[in-house]
């Protein structure tokens, strides 16, 4: 049985899983609320935060699962990347646990954690396959040949991660966060024709969001507060649909330039409907493990080489992969 711990951001998450890769309990425990007074993550709230929830988050996966610590026999845990004070919280936890059990610990980068949510039933998806990842922090495009293994980058964002559009957006709307729920929610009611917003041609297979945004800055100014409130479903809907677009567009350049004949798509705005609905064919992340969770860092923390009692109590966390 494999203990996984994610702290990366603002959901505190434990999972237990089997090493068939069956799910015994995966509980995430969100700071949405918390931090949707300020439109986006506070990184010392969130630290704090995290203090206080991962001892009763990994007891509540230990009884949904009905087992004990004694029952693990690998502890996984995100150490990078991610805000620099909560990934702290989950690597300290893990180390601790860990070193008391005499376990070994596997350190899981967090992009492939969300690739690795793919190697869980019930998709159990084989490599090789091209993998859009598309969260709040992070817009990637992943050529997957190996499950133990690095993917290859093909493409990345040069400005705005897909999510931190979508947050922005929705800021700009009057809308909630997290900013991708919040607008598909919306944009049900719109009409996704109504504004014309760029979908930006960046060289290669990069993507760019920052045009869209400016855009969607624009397009309110001109608006009195009524009007606003009248075409928000409207602007909400384009504004995804301008997101959307960039997405499946270089996804679908990158599968022919690939020749690949799997697409997949994971990370927190695989969840958006219209996103979802505009691959046809493609596999999917299930709805539970495309947010920050702790299932999909067990997961990965299958194909990371473990480091043994206790050579890992000097292991650190890293913000970013840069």
């Amino acid at each position: 049985m494999i203990l996984g711990l994610e702290t990366s951001c603002d959901e505190t998450a434990a999972a237990l899983i089997s090493r068939d890769g069956r799910i015994l309990a995966n509980v995430v425990s969100s700071q949405a609320d918390l931090h949707a007074r300020y439109g986006g993550v506070v990184p010392e709230v969130a630290s704090r935060r995290h203090l206080e929830l991962v001892t009763p988050v990994i007891r509540e996966a230990l009884r949904d699962a009905d087992a004990q610590l004694d029952d693990v026999e690998l502890v996984g845990v995100t150490a990078g990347p991610g805000l620099i004070g909560a990934l702290l919280v989950g690597v300290a936890a893990a180390k601790a646990i860990a070193w008391a059990r005499r376990l070994p610990l596997a350190a899981v980068d967090h992009l492939h954690g969300h690739v690795a949510s793919l190697y869980l039933e019930p998709t159990q998806l084989e490599p090789p396959f091209l993998c859009l990842l598309a969260s709040g922090g992070h817009t990637l495009l992943l050529d997957v040949h190996d499950r133990g293994r690095a993917p290859r980058v093909l493409g990345t964002t040069i400005d705005d991660a897909a999510g931190e559009a979508f947050d922005k957006g929705a800021r700009l709307l009057g809308l909630g966060y997290p900013g991708c729920a919040e607008i598909d929610r919306v944009a049900r009611e719109g009409d996704a024709s109504a504004y014309e917003f760029p979908v930006a041609r960046v060289p290669g297979l990069d993507f760019s969001f920052s045009g869209v945004k400016t855009a969607l800055l624009y397009a309110v100014r001109k608006l009195e507060a009524a009007e606003l409130e009248q075409r928000r479903a409207d602007l909400a809907a384009s504004f995804q649909r301008a997101i959307v677009r960039a997405l499946v567009e270089r996804t679908q350049q990158a599968a022919a330039e690939l020749g690949a004949s799997t697409i997949a798509v994971v990370g927190g705005v695989a969840a958006n409907s219209e996103l979802r609905a505009s691959l046809p064919g493609a596999v999917l992340a299930p709805l539970p493990l495309c947010t920050d969770n702790a299932a999909m860092i067990a997961s990965a923390a299958r194909f990371v080489e473990p480091v043994a009692y206790p050579g890992y109590l000097g292991l650190d966390a890293y913000a970013s992969t840069a």
